[in-house]
């Protein structure tokens, strides 16, 4: 059996993350997006400091301009279609150029509450696992289909990162919980069920928020979060570099950031073309 090897090996995952968080005093970042799915960018996110990353199915299907999406939203709502082989080769290419000690989760399809059913079985765990994930992304909408995915992620030496959704978003990300207080007691469920770290959706549109400081709500449930757990917890949606600052201090362990990046990229592509054709 090999169940010593795969605790060893989340216990080594485990703490790649939390050298990351103590090394940027307390607040480190996932680099996701355009970091996660182009080993060219991860490379460069893990030379600027990136300790840890994150390869996601619908970042995939919006970088291969699968069936020909161009924003995230649409990317989303074909996310499940992505084969898993994709995925596997992303997180083998990723893993290639940034070396053992950087932490890669990955979100591939059924590790989301997807648009159809899309299984996530163990022989996918254990082919992620061997290509070198140390964890599974998960935005699962119930605690049953979350604890399953514990299961089965933890038999093969990957650690889970699940997050906690509002009701009333656009894609739902994570277990749906109204106010704090719901928040609170979700949080607590998660770890209970083994979820090694626990993350808010902050709500925020993929676009970003134009003021440089939190929601009073997203910050009230970003509190429940973490008076609640132990775990590392995160903070995802929205975060760019006019609010991210707002977040440091809160006590909130990761900032999940993604299409910051891809904006960035997109811009200065636009901006060099325009360079180089005299505009």
């Amino acid at each position: 059996m090999i169940y010593g090897d795969m605790h060893r090996k989340r216990e080594t995952a485990l703490k790649k993350v939390k050298d990351a968080i103590e090394e940027h005093g307390g607040t480190t970042i996932l680099a996701t997006g355009i970091t996660g799915d182009d080993a060219r960018f991860a490379l460069a996110a893990v030379q600027a400091g990136a300790r840890l990353l994150e390869p996601n199915h619908p970042a995939v299907a919006l970088a291969r301009g699968y069936k020909g999406v161009t924003n995230m939203h649409d990317a989303e709502d074909i996310r499940h279609e992505v084969p898993l082989e994709e995925m596997v080769k992303v997180t083998q290419g990723v893993r290639a150029v940034v070396g053992p000690d950087i932490y890669i989760t990955v979100g591939v399809p059924g590790s989301f509450t997807e648009v159809l059913p899309t299984v996530f079985t163990e022989e996918q765990a254990y082919e992620l696992s061997r290509a070198g994930a140390d964890g599974i992304h998960t935005h699962k909408s119930t605690l049953d289909d979350l604890r399953e995915m514990v299961d089965i992620c933890h038999k093969y030496g990957l650690l889970v990162d699940a997050y906690i959704a509002h009701p009333a978003d656009r894609h739902l990300f994570g277990i749906p919980a109204e106010t704090p207080a719901q928040v609170a007691e979700i949080a607590k469920q998660m770890q209970d069920i083994g979820v090694d770290m626990i993350g808010l959706m902050t709500g925020m549109s993929y676009e970003g928020v134009a003021a440089g400081e939190i929601h009073p709500e997203v910050r009230r449930r970003l509190e429940a979060l973490l008076k609640s757990v132990n775990v590392p917890t995160l903070a995802e949606g929205g975060i760019n570099d006019k609010n991210f600052r707002a977040f440091i201090g809160t006590g909130v362990n990761i900032l999940v950031v993604g299409t910051a990046f891809d904006d960035v990229a997109r811009n200065a592509v636009r901006g060099m073309v325009k360079t180089f054709l005299g505009r």
